[in-house]
């Protein structure tokens, strides 16, 4: 018998390779990952010729335009990476009733909340990035009802390029550094979405809409740094600084934990703490 088929787009990027890492454990799917240049998400006939060819019982769209200071001089790459181009891979997956699962951010909402944001919270973004964020998701919905959507924040693994990695860098480069402290959320191991969205995709049941993942806890980007420094035993010395201390081209929101109940209730998820994600991943590594 023929294994069920995931499309997984954007392959060379943090979540793709996360999911790769882990496929070998879901031994009854088999994995296709396309990178950008064998799945054009902007060229209709092409994904449709992929799709054909495919045949995949479930999309993963791990595709995205973030680079977000960027974005605020480039809206029209944004825009069409982050929203018509999920409009037609929405379209194409409702065609070839391949389910899908499209990753959005926190930067959908204005990050003034001072509570978890829940998924029904209405969307406010407050750059282009999460702009284009926000109508991709309005996209996915209208053009495919049946797109589950998980919003996410704060990824980083041990692949590609991110705020562990980069942090464990410069401590090694400099003697000290300044860290933004007013900030906060929590952040995503993204090997641990992997498995969420495994989970979601082995399950008997597919419930549609919006969900909420990142790893447990609360902190400010100069926690998380703090964390790396002791975990890595680092020397350089950490300066907490207000985010004006470094103005950039895009705003960020200033508050982005997400209430992560309803992917607990629906899926039956369980979240880990961010330290502890975190120690795996630096031990990972620091194995190399």
């Amino acid at each position: 018998m023929q294994k069920p088929k995931i499309l997984i787009t954007g392959a060379g990027g943090q979540l793709a390779k996360s999911i790769a890492g882990i496929a070998d454990r879901y031994p009854r799917f088999e994995f296709v990952f396309l990178t950008k240049a064998a799945l054009p998400l902007d060229d209709r006939a092409k994904m449709e010729a992929v799709f054909e060819a495919v045949q995949p019982q479930f999309c993963i769209n791990c595709a995205a335009y973030t680079a977000v200071d960027k974005a605020e001089s480039g809206k029209e790459s944004a825009f069409l990476i982050n929203a018509e181009a999920v409009k037609e891979l929405a379209k194409t997956c409702a065609g070839w009733r391949s389910k899908l699962i499209h990753i959005s951010t926190d930067y959908v909402f204005n990050g003034l909340s001072s509570v978890p944001y829940k998924e029904s919270d209405p969307v406010d973004p407050i750059n282009i990035y999460g702009a284009s964020k926000a109508k991709g998701e309005a996209l996915a919905i209208a053009y495919d009802p049946e797109t589950i959507i998980i919003r996410t924040a704060w990824v980083y693994s041990e692949y590609g390029s991110n705020f562990v990695k980069t942090m464990i860098r410069l401590m090694k480069e400099k003697e000290q550094l300044n860290i933004v402290n007013d900030q906060v959320g929590s952040p995503t191991y993204a090997p641990d979405l992997a498995h969420v969205i495994m989970k979601i995709i082995s399950s008997t049941h597919w419930l549609p809409g919006i969900y909420h993942y990142c790893n447990e806890g609360r902190i400010s980007w100069y926690d998380f740094a703090v964390a790396i420094k002791e975990m890595t035993g680092a020397g350089c010395f950490l300066h907490p600084v207000p985010a004006t201390a470094y103005p950039t081209p895009a705003k960020r929101p200033a508050y982005s934990l997400l209430d992560t109940s309803k992917i607990r209730e629906k899926y039956g998820v369980s979240i880990p703490l961010w330290n502890d994600s975190l120690k795996k991943c630096i031990h990972h590594l620091q194995q190399g």
